[in-house]
């Protein structure tokens, strides 16, 4: 058994499902077990190596030409049965531990007081990291990416179609795109003043705060800045003479957050944190692509916006837009009427060239004002147009698509759980393009739009219509950048939208595809029933296994191999021997002896207080009365005792069992054991 014990301490199993809440032994079972085991082999050890040294120091005092045996020698079986004595009686150590024998009941000992501890560092099992292993996980797919429909369909709401056929869902949507958007984005708005007020303040995109998010209240979601391009360089490639032009090309990648059901799903047979008292845990990174949004800023001049803002067009002069009627009441041209250019059509890919209308404004809003454009013809995007204090205006456009240059991160414990994405690295061969070689990165996603419009309404970003100077609007507005180059001390406009956006992304990607594209039927946006999807992993988990959880425990590996080392030295000596010899060392059979032995005057003065000094190591011999088949133990190797007994006894001592094993001993010579 104690060979057993050893090999699992070397071989560092690893238990998973087997000790779990929901395995086949609880935690508290499996190290009550451990425990149980490894204190069965220390008594067992003890056990048999009291005896191995009783064998070998009643065949030394049998043997008539050894040495015999000490005093100091005798107490060697209290050192493995009474470790304390090694203190209390350390005048017999002193003796005898230098003794070959001696050096072996001193390691014997030694293990014995060590062994239960040495089993609780390295067998007994618990909590302890993996190594990081290679899978292929499964998780649901249910939907395209960015399916308005489904995402209202699955919006946590008391009000039911029932209630509300027509706006139970974007109801719905519109609180949670709300609350979710002003959660991230002060907690963002909160980071920037904390890196201000410590002086880490940067004009490099990578080097400022990152975007955030939450998932499902216990995860925290973070962002990549992604495709990184200079502002200034991109200002001026894009600014007509006599007028320097501000340009923000921002794109910011989020995780997948189809990582989080995948990994939950019993397919994949993954631990839990609950599982293991709360104490679990699970790193993951997944080859899957990651949703991301452009948000593309230029600011512009009040004559350049004549040909996309309908209050400035012959048409439009002097109506009155609102929320109601705009833009369903007002004539504006239908495809495939490619409508007014504009002096930004090549930055933001509008015209027959690119295949893209531009928008159309309602109004030119008032300062601290914004207005959206979420209509048209086959939109891949959505238009912002924003009005500074100083009444400079500035135009975003917002869109999205699924990049391959991200994998992403995931790491949950009980306390909840992070998720971030790991972009633009070569290094990475979990990114999503080594694992599909052919993938096209960046194509934007057309549906997204629909699901933004609905976000963008929600978080009042068209109140300018009305001049309703939406808070948001507000602040926002405060943030579009003064000069051509990012301003350290405040996030920019781009930014900000960017992280207000990143609840749209996560819960675009709930459900959706681990590929890029949308592998059934391209008639049907929904299954009926969610299919398995596959994708590249590497991942470590936090479950109960054997061995030592610091660097410092290794030195117990030599406690349980002695052990074993130990046992099996014993049971060869035992197999060797042919038989067992009287114990002559066990307390019942040495006062037995000594009772029916003569007195001697070598330990003259420890009746009272017990040997000492050189009485500890005079040697003393069993020896046998031939005629009367009587053992006794005499001091040295005198002639067989021929005195009659210095008491009276009116009984017949009855023959000894070990005459025969006497006689076979005596005559042999001395050994080491």
């Amino acid at each position: 058994m104690s060979g057993l014990w050893f090999g699992v301490a070397v071989a560092k199993p690893r238990f998973g499902h087997g000790i779990a809440h929901t395995g086949r032994l609880s935690p508290p079972t499996a190290t009550l077990i451990a425990a149980a085991i490894a204190k069965s082999i220390e008594l067992s050890f003890v056990t048999v190596f009291v005896a191995f040294l009783g064998q070998v120091l009643s065949r030394r005092a049998l043997v008539k030409k050894s040495k015999g045996i000490t005093i100091s020698e005798m107490s060697m079986r209290g050192w493995v049965m009474q470790p304390g004595t090694l203190i209390t009686h350390w005048e017999t150590v002193r003796y005898a531990a230098l003794t070959f024998l001696g050096l072996i009941a001193l390691s014997g000992a030694l293990i014995a007081m060590l062994y239960t501890t040495a089993s609780e560092s390295l067998v007994s099992p618990k909590l302890k990291m993996g190594a990081l292993e290679h899978r292929r996980l499964y998780g649901k797919v249910a939907t395209q990416f960015a399916n308005e429909r489904y995402i209202q369909q699955h919006c946590q709401t008391p009000i039911s179609v029932l209630v509300d056929a027509e706006y139970s869902g974007s109801t719905c949507i519109a609180i949670e795109h709300s609350g979710q958007a002003y959660h991230n984005y002060m907690q963002y708005l909160s980071n920037w003043t904390s890196s201000i007020s410590r002086g880490m303040g940067s004009d490099d995109l990578s080097k400022r705060p990152a975007p955030l998010a939450m998932l499902y209240d216990n995860t925290t979601v973070q962002g990549s800045w992604v495709f990184v391009q200079n502002m200034t360089e991109l200002s001026k490639k894009y600014s007509p003479d006599g007028y320097d032009r501000i340009v923000l090309n921002i794109t910011m990648a989020m995780p997948h957050t189809g990582v989080f059901g995948a990994m939950r799903d019993p397919v994949n047979h993954i631990l839990q944190p609950q599982d293991l008292e709360g104490l679990g845990q699970y790193d993951v990174q997944a080859s899957i692509p990651s949703p991301v949004t452009n948000v593309l800023c230029a600011s512009m001049q009040p004559e350049e916006l004549t040909a996309i803002v309908f209050s400035e067009w012959p048409a439009g002069n002097g109506s009155k837009t609102n929320l109601t009627n705009w833009p369903s009441a007002f004539d504006i041209p239908a495809y495939p009427d490619w409508l007014n250019s504009t002096s930004v059509d090549d930055l933001f890919g509008f015209g027959e060239k690119y295949g893209r209308r531009p928008p159309v404004f309602p109004k030119l809003p008032i300062p601290y004002n914004t207005v959206l454009n979420v209509t048209g013809w086959f939109t891949d995007s959505i238009y912002l147009l924003a009005t500074s204090a100083t009444g400079s205006y500035t135009m975003c456009s917002l869109r999205a698509s699924l990049t391959t240059k991200c994998s992403t991160h995931y790491h949950a414990s009980l306390s909840g759980g992070t998720m971030d994405t790991h972009c633009e690295d070569e290094k990475d061969e979990l990114a999503y393009g080594k694992s599909y070689g052919n993938a096209t990165d960046g194509v934007i996603n057309k549906d997204w739009a629909t699901v933004a419009a609905e976000w963008a309404r929600a978080l009042s970003l068209n109140a300018g219509i009305s001049d309703g100077a939406a808070s948001n609007a507000r602040l926002l507005t405060q943030l579009i950048p003064t000069s051509q180059a990012l301003d350290p001390s405040l996030p920019s406009i781009a930014e900000a939208l960017s992280v207000l956006a990143g609840s749209t992304l996560l819960l675009s990607s709930t459900d959706s595809p681990f590929i890029h594209f949308w592998n059934y039927s391209t008639t049907v946006a929904t299954l009926e029933e969610p299919q398995y999807q596959s994708f590249r992993a590497t991942l470590r988990t936090k479950d109960f296994a054997s061995g030592g959880t610091q660097q410092w425990q290794g030195i117990f590996y030599v406690v349980l191999f002695l052990t074993f080392a130990t046992n099996v030295f014993c049971l060869v000596y035992f197999l060797l021997r042919h038989g067992l010899v009287t114990d002559f060392i066990e307390p019942q059979n040495l006062f037995s002896l000594s009772l029916n032995s003569p007195p001697s005057r070598a330990l003259e003065g420890a009746c009272g207080s017990g040997p000492e000094g050189e009485q500890l190591i005079m040697n003393w011999h069993i020896k046998m009365d031939q005629e009367r088949e009587h053992f006794y133990i005499e001091n040295g190797q005198g002639p067989p005792m021929k005195r009659k007994p210095t008491r009276p006894l009116d009984f017949e001592m009855d023959t000894s069992p070990i005459v025969n094993t006497y006689t076979k001993l005596s005559s042999r010579h001395s050994s080491l054991l």
